[in-house]
């Protein structure tokens, strides 16, 4: 076994408030390494070993057992790209014809324009361009940080490539450095009910989850969290959409609509919150609280709620509040940059996979089993705070100690589950999961839907 994995895997259950001792029958399997400059698969195993740890934590404080983990590094691997195998039809591309990394006069920048929105606030600044080499042509008369700064103030999403000391030079960077892997807090507001039901097979079987999350980590972790039983309730605007990933990150949810802003519907959110158990948000940390749902508020109408909550860039510094994702967070932060000169490259190099995104959503997954667990002992809640950002800096911390062994064998047809997933796009075959639990199967009763096919109500 991996003493990297082992290392890393100890740093993420500690960040979570574990103790050492959990660490005990929890083994990795394989070999290989996906092909980058820092550890991608040893990060992959230890985050996904740490979610299973928390649900092998909730399974000691209900029945006192304490069974075996075991981790694939091959799956794991697999699982941090894509899980899914359509069967006659294709997965829509994940990405929207504009967004990318471009050349500016001093380097590089990505834009990020998947959401219309998004892609709508970068044309305000360069202007409607009939292809991407137009796009390019406008790029290139910026500088990096001056169109940055400009398609943020415009209600977009970019970031210019900065090497890894430069971050560490950046107010935000220096923030995110001062800052925990993982913020964990215990509540005193006391549960109104819980779980007395046990299955041991299905130990989050009756634990309500209630998801407002979009790509690509809570998606992540609240799939982790539907595969072992929880009723996953997504709720979405009435007007979003992420083709590209939803029949990935769906598996095992029901998912609805409600307009936030709209009463009727927020009094039907209230009413879901009310009976939750768990909450996973990956709100900007004004953006919830704009919308009258405070922490205070939120203790008030849910009591003992475990409240699991993401943000990009951190939760302190001037771009605590800034819009990001996975690639926008790797080109800020010196990953790309990495990438760029360990390739010997001409362009930025981001990972392999989104692991940022993946090794955040299996964390956040490790705190809501956390958090159900010391409910069970204490009855009161927990709320738990994670961000791209200092993932990122958890990961480039590890690359020092890093080299490739081998490469990870391509993937085989025992790879796949025999089962057929029937998805609302027709049917499909998923990889075998990435972390067994001995005695308790990680598998998801319900196939990936499309977004807002389930009404708003909880199904236990």
């Amino acid at each position: 076994m991996s003493e990297l994995f082992c290392s890393i895997l100890e740093s993420f259950w500690s960040a979570l408030g574990g103790a050492a001792s959990d660490m005990e029958s929890v083994h990795v399997t394989g070999a290989g390494e996906l092909p980058s400059a820092f550890p991608v698969t040893d990060f992959a195993c230890a985050a996904v070993a740490a979610a299973a740890v928390g649900l092998r934590e909730l399974l000691y404080a209900r029945s006192g057992s304490q069974p075996r983990i075991e981790v694939d590094r091959r799956l794991a691997s697999f699982w941090f790209a894509v899980s899914i195998r359509p069967s006659g039809w294709s997965l829509p591309g994940p990405w929207d014809p504009m967004a990318g990394d471009y050349a500016t006069r001093d380097g590089w920048i990505r834009l990020h324009t998947n959401a219309p929105r998004h892609r709508a606030a970068a044309e305000r600044v360069l202007g409607r361009r009939g292809d991407r080499a137009a796009v390019a042509r406008a790029v290139a008369g910026w500088a990096k940080s001056e169109l940055e700064n400009a398609v943020v103030a415009a209600g977009g999403c970019a970031a210019e490539m900065r090497s890894a000391a430069e971050w560490l030079e950046h107010p935000q960077g220096r923030a995110v450095m001062t800052e925990p892997l993982v913020h964990s807090t215990g509540t005193t507001d006391s549960a109104d009910r819980i779980l007395q039901q046990w299955n041991p097979e299905r130990p989050l079987a009756g634990v309500r989850v209630l998801d407002l999350t979009r790509v690509l980590a809570g998606p992540v972790a609240t799939r982790f969290l539907a595969g072992y039983g929880a009723d996953v309730l997504r709720i979405d605007p009435p007007d979003w959409d992420e083709p590209g990933v939803v029949p990935e990150v769906t598996l095992g949810k029901r998912c609805a609509r409600l307009n936030l802003k709209a009463s009727v519907d927020r009094e039907c959110f209230m009413a879901l919150l009310r009976e939750a158990d768990v909450l996973v948000h990956g709100y900007r940390p004004t953006a919830l609280v704009a919308l009258g749902f405070d922490e205070e508020t939120l203790r008030k109408i849910a009591p003992g709620l475990i409240d699991v909550s993401l943000d990009a860039y951190g939760w302190q510094g001037p771009w605590c509040d800034r819009r990001g994702f996975d690639s926008l967070v790797q080109m800020s932060s010196g990953i790309a940059a990495t990438g760029m000169a360990w390739r010997g490259a001409d362009r930025p190099t981001p990972l392999p996979v989104q692991a940022l995104d993946h090794s955040t959503g299996y964390l956040m997954a490790a705190a809501a089993c956390r958090g159900l667990a010391q409910r069970q002992l204490t009855r009161c809640g927990h709320r738990s705070r994670l961000s791209l950002a200092r993932t990122a800096k958890a990961l480039t911390d590890w690359s020092r100690y890093y080299h490739i062994a081998s490469s990870i064998t391509p993937e085989r047809e025992d790879d796949l589950q025999p089962v057929i997933e029937e998805t609302t796009w027709g049917p499909a075959r998923r990889l075998k999961p990435p972390v067994t639990i001995a005695g308790t199967p990680l598998g998801w009763t319900r196939p990936a839907t499309a977004l807002g096919t389930a009404a708003a109500g909880w199904t236990v």
